[in-house]
C-alpha cells in the first residue's frame, strides 16, 4: 500500500524504506529547521515555498520504494564512521546550512562539523568539513547533500566573480532557475554576494515586452499597472522593460505627468556586442543619463563575466544575469570516508 507523506511539517515516517506519494504543501519559508550556527546568510523569503519539503522530495526520489539496497547489502546497520568534505576545485562554498538540514532529516543523531562557513573560499584539496555517525545514513544522505552543495557553490562562485566585477552596480539573478529550486538557487546568489531580483510573479510588477504588446503600448501598460495597484491597495516594486531610447522617453514622459508607482526601468539589450568580443554601451549610457536618477535602472542582455565590468561603469543601478542560475557549472565537491585514497586518486586525475 502506498503511503502519503505530507512534506510539512516534518513527518515521523521513514522516507527511505517505503514507497512514497509526495504532496507539496504550501508552507511559508522560514528559518525553522536550519541550524542557527551554520546560518550565515538567511534564505530569501517566500510565502508558499517549503524548503523541508524540497529536501524530503530529493531524498524520496533517491530512495524509491526500497531504500538504498547497496547500503543494506554492504554496510552493517550500527557501524559508525567519519566522512570528510573535500573540495576538488577552487571556489566559493555554499549550501552548508542546507546540508545540515538534509543530514538532520536522514538521521538527527549525525554530528556535522565545518571548518568554513557559507560564502568562504575553498581551494582544491581542502578538507572543509566532516560528518560522524552511522555509516549507512551518511551514505544515504551523501548524494542529496552534494547535489545541493555543488549546485549552490557553483552559483555562489560565479556570482562572487560577477558581483566583484560589476561594482559599483549590483548583480542580480533572474527567474531562470531550476524548477522547484527557485529559493535554493536565489539563496546561493545571496551567499555569493549578489542580490535577489523578484522571487516570482507575486512580489513585484514587472512589465515586459509581451505585456506591452498586449496592452497596446508602454504608456497603456503603465496606466493599467497604476490603476490595478490603486484599486487593490497594493504597494510593491514596479519595473518596466524598455528596449529603445524612444521607449525610455515614453516612460519618462508618462511619469512626468502622472503619479506612478514605477520604481525601476529595465534597459534591455542596450549592450551591443562587437565583432572583436567587446561591447558598445553607448546606448545604455545615453538611457541612464536620460533617466538621471529619477528611477533605479537595470541593464539586461549580453551580460557575461567578460562584459559585466564595462556595463557596471555605465551608471546603472543593477545588472541582471540569467546565466548565474540557468547555466551554472557545479563546483566539484566530494564526501569521502577514506580521504587518503580519495586524495591519491584525485591527484592522479588532477581533481584534488
Amino acid at each position: 500500500m502506498n503511503r502519503v507523506l505530507s512534506l510539512s511539517p516534518f513527518s515521523s515516517l521513514n522516507p527511505f524504506t517505503n514507497r512514497l506519494v509526495v504532496k507539496m504543501s504550501a508552507t511559508a519559508t522560514s528559518n525553522v529547521g536550519i541550524p542557527a550556527g551554520s546560518l550565515v546568510v538567511k534564505p530569501p523569503a517566500h510565502p508558499t515555498y517549503d524548503l523541508n519539503g524540497v529536501i524530503q522530495l530529493a531524498l524520496s526520489e533517491d530512495a524509491g520504494d526500497r531504500g538504498d539496497v547497496t547500503c543494506k547489502a554492504t554496510i552493517p546497520v550500527e557501524m559508525e564512521v567519519e566522512a570528510y568534505f573535500l573540495a576538488k576545485e577552487d571556489g566559493i562554498v555554499a549550501g552548508i546550512a542546507l546540508a545540515e538540514m538534509v543530514f538532520k532529516e536522514v538521521d538527527p543523531s549525525l554530528k556535522v562539523e565545518w571548518y568554513v562557513k557559507d560564502g568562504d573560499s575553498v581551494h582544491k584539496g581542502l578538507q572543509f568539513g566532516k560528518v560522524h555517525g552511522r555509516a549507512h545514513n551518511i551514505v544515504v544522505a551523501e548524494r542529496v547533500v552534494l547535489n545541493f552543495m555543488q549546485r549552490m557553490s557553483g552559483i555562489a562562485t560565479l556570482t562572487k566573480s560577477m558581483a566583484d566585477a560589476a561594482r559599483p552596480a549590483y548583480i542580480l539573478e533572474t527567474r531562470k532557475t531550476a524548477p522547484a529550486l527557485r529559493l535554493v538557487d536565489k539563496w546561493a546568489v545571496l551567499i555569493g554576494g549578489g542580490q535577489n531580483h523578484r522571487m516570482g510573479l507575486f512580489d513585484m510588477v514587472m512589465v515586459k515586452d509581451n505585456h506591452i504588446s498586449i496592452a497596446g503600448g508602454i504608456t497603456n501598460a503603465m496606466k493599467a499597472v497604476d490603476l490595478y495597484l490603486q484599486e487593490n491597495n497594493l504597494q510593491m516594486g514596479v519595473e518596466v522593460e524598455t528596449r529603445t531610447i524612444e521607449e525610455v522617453n515614453q516612460v519618462l514622459e508618462y511619469s512626468s505627468r502622472t503619479e506612478t508607482s514605477l520604481t525601476r526601468i529595465m534597459l534591455d539589450n542596450m549592450v551591443v556586442p562587437l565583432s572583436n568580443g567587446d561591447v558598445d554601451i553607448s546606448m545604455l549610457k545615453q538611457a541612464v543619463e536620460l533617466i538621471n536618477g529619477r528611477f533605479e535602472t537595470e541593464a539586461s542582455g549580453n551580460v557575461t563575466l567578460e562584459t559585466v565590468n564595462k556595463i557596471g561603469q555605465s551608471g546603472v543601478t543593477y545588472i541582471s544575469s540569467g546565466a548565474l542560475t540557468h547555466s551554472v557549472k557545479a563546483l566539484d565537491i566530494s564526501l569521502k570516508i577514506d580521504t587518503a585514497l580519495a586524495l591519491e586518486v584525485g591527484k592522479r586525475t588532477k581533481r584534488a
